[in-house]
């Protein structure tokens, strides 16, 4: 266990070697200071000679000793602390992108199972806390260790039998910083998993904030919120505690072989000088900082260890399976299921059983049924979001797989239910990512044929109007059809629409409707509907239920059949009890 945190604390040092020239500058610096530590002792021990022999020519240059002393310190504290501050916040940098670019590369599941705030935790706290371990504790253990270690030497110089005593204690401060080491660990993960909770629970408030106000849920939202920074501050307490009584200990061991040094000093030197005398205590009495100093590096570096192991995991996650190698610069959009079966890693039972159908170029394939029955998990299939697990899936009759994911994601465009809108200008929502380069004739073109151009015109910056996080400055038509003008300005093969017209007032599934029939025309189209009158002019209807396709066919095919969509078309379309038949 503890060679896994060693190889832990190594990795986390290979952040620092690209900037080694830095860090050896740094390295320099404290160098400097830690030599200036035992000179003062050792200058006290000759200004209290210097006086008691009455050699008046040493007294004039002794101060000016002491005064460089003190300015080639405050040179190399300088140095070392502003060098590794580079060090530090080149790591933080470094680190930081890497996790968000490992974000980008995460599968879908990998989403679907983490807290969204323990993966925002990860980039801000964790990160600090990694930086914390390779730079600051590495400055204690360099400035304050070279520092000890300076002191030791001057002791053992000046009478090695004295200075046994501090070789003497060590085992007991070697098992002190075990315990605690152990103990700081766990209460570490437990503040880390208290600060994702709390983001968590934030992030929720604010996404939220509408249905919290709506329902009532302000004591239910700040019960958990409280009761989540209360456990926080608990283990932050405990961990501050659990420092202070390992510092307080070591302070006492030392002070223990201090006063006894001091006892035995009184009788093995009496031969010696009164300025040796005091400059040997004045070293000895150094040593107590140094050595609390270091107490401390290693709580950072053990806080940093745990941070690490979050961090780590995340990058040693495996990405998304891209071992394709097929491009094509257009396709033609013949998709095409051959007995395809998924199943999440979460559940046994399948969420897909066996699905086989095709759709050839430019058609339309609806996807119908109960909620929970694999519709929108169907289509994710296609986007390869998720990875199936027997079959195939076909476009234009080459295997999906086959395919480099950014190649096959350029041939498919995808309209939520839920849209995803950025916090930026109109123009750059609907020319977003690899649309980036679009020119502004082709964006105002797609806002027109998704009947959005009528209301960007009336806002005062027209496409260039902020529209705030994920569009909440629009209401949730003027939304949809910003989705719509995206995929039109795609212009890709194949196109998903997974309940892109539902809970939509009538005016706003008008223009969406029009909308999309332009953007289906000549393209190969899944549509998930709960609105049955959305596709009854569709090339052909799955009926899905439970994983299953148990009917397909076209709108008048399917009712002829008096099956399970025609119980679906019958549930939607006969009159409510209350309602007037009139």
């Amino acid at each position: 266990m503890q060679k896994t945190k060693i190889d832990i604390y190594k990795r986390l040092l290979t952040y620092v070697k690209p900037h080694k020239k830095f860090f050896f500058v740094s390295i320099i610096g404290f160098l400097i200071y830690s030599a200036t530590q035992p000179l003062f002792a050792k200058l006290i021990q000759e200004i209290i000679d210097t006086l008691q022999a009455k050699e008046h020519e040493k007294l004039y240059y002794l101060p000016l000793l002491f005064s460089g002393l003190i300015v080639v310190r405050s040179l190399g504290a300088y140095l070392g602390n502003y060098f590794l501050a580079k060090v530090s916040s080149n790591v933080i940098h470094t680190l930081r992108c890497e996790i968000f670019e490992k974000y980008m590369q995460l599968p879908t599941a990998h989403f679907d199972s983490n807290n969204s705030g323990y993966m925002i935790a990860r980039i801000t706290h964790n990160v600090n806390q990694v930086a914390q371990a390779t730079t600051d504790a590495v400055r204690k253990v360099v400035q304050e260790g070279l520092t000890a270690a300076g002191l030791l030497a001057y002791l053992v110089y000046m009478n090695y039998k004295l200075s046994l005593v501090f070789f003497v204690i060590a085992p007991a401060i070697a098992l002190l910083v075990r315990y605690v080491s152990k103990r700081m660990r766990m209460l570490s993960k437990r503040i880390q998993e208290s600060i994702g909770d709390m983001t968590h629970i934030t992030s929720e408030l604010v996404n939220g904030h509408r249905i919290v106000r709506s329902y009532g849920g302000e004591d239910y939202e700040r019960q958990r919120f409280v009761g989540s920074s209360d456990h926080n501050r608990n283990q932050t307490m405990k961990l501050i505690s659990t420092s202070s009584l390992h510092n307080q200990f070591m302070q006492l061991i030392i002070a223990l072989a201090l006063a006894f040094l001091m006892y035995i000093a009184l009788f093995f030197m009496d031969q010696s000088s009164v300025g040796a005398f005091v400059g040997y205590l004045t070293a000895a009495f150094l040593l107590p900082r140094p050595i609390r100093q270091l107490s401390d590096a290693n709580s950072d570096i053990q806080r940093g260890i745990v941070a690490a192991e979050s961090v780590f995991e995340v990058l040693d996650q495996d990405t998304e399976l891209d071992d394709g190698s097929y491009m094509k610069n257009r396709c033609l959009g013949d998709l095409e299921f051959k007995h395809v079966t998924f199943s999440y890693d979460t559940t046994a039972q399948p969420a897909l059983n066996d699905i086989s159908f095709t759709a050839k170029a430019g058609e339309t394939i609806a996807l119908v049924g109960a909620s929970g029955g694999g519709k929108s998990t169907l289509a994710n299939l296609v986007s390869r979001f998720y990875q199936y697990n027997q079959g195939e899936i076909l476009l234009d009759g080459v295997n999906i797989n086959d395919y480099t994911l950014r190649n096959l994601r350029q041939h498919i465009a995808l309209v939520n239910q839920q849209v995803t809108l950025f916090n930026d200008t109109i123009a750059n929502n609907i020319a977003y990512g690899a649309l980036a380069g679009a020119s502004r004739e082709a964006i105002t073109q797609a806002a027109t044929d998704a009947y959005a151009i009528e209301f960007i015109n009336k806002l005062e910056n027209g496409l260039d109007t902020e529209i705030g996080e994920n569009g909440v400055k629009l209401s949730g038509g003027q939304r949809q059809r910003l989705a719509l003008a995206r995929a039109l300005l795609k212009n890709a093969p194949v196109l998903i629409l997974d309940e892109a017209t539902s809970a939509l007032d009538t005016e706003s599934e008008r223009y969406i409707q029009a909308a999309l029939q332009k953007l289906m025309g000549n393209r190969t189209t899944l549509v998930i509907a709960h609105r049955l009158s959305t596709i009854e002019n569709a090339d052909k209807i799955l009926v899905i239920d439970k994983g299953r396709i148990v009917e397909q066919g076209t709108h008048h095919e399917l009712l002829a059949k008096n099956g399970a969509y025609t119980r679906l078309h019958d549930i939607q379309f006969e009159p409510h009890p209350n309602q007037s038949t009139k």
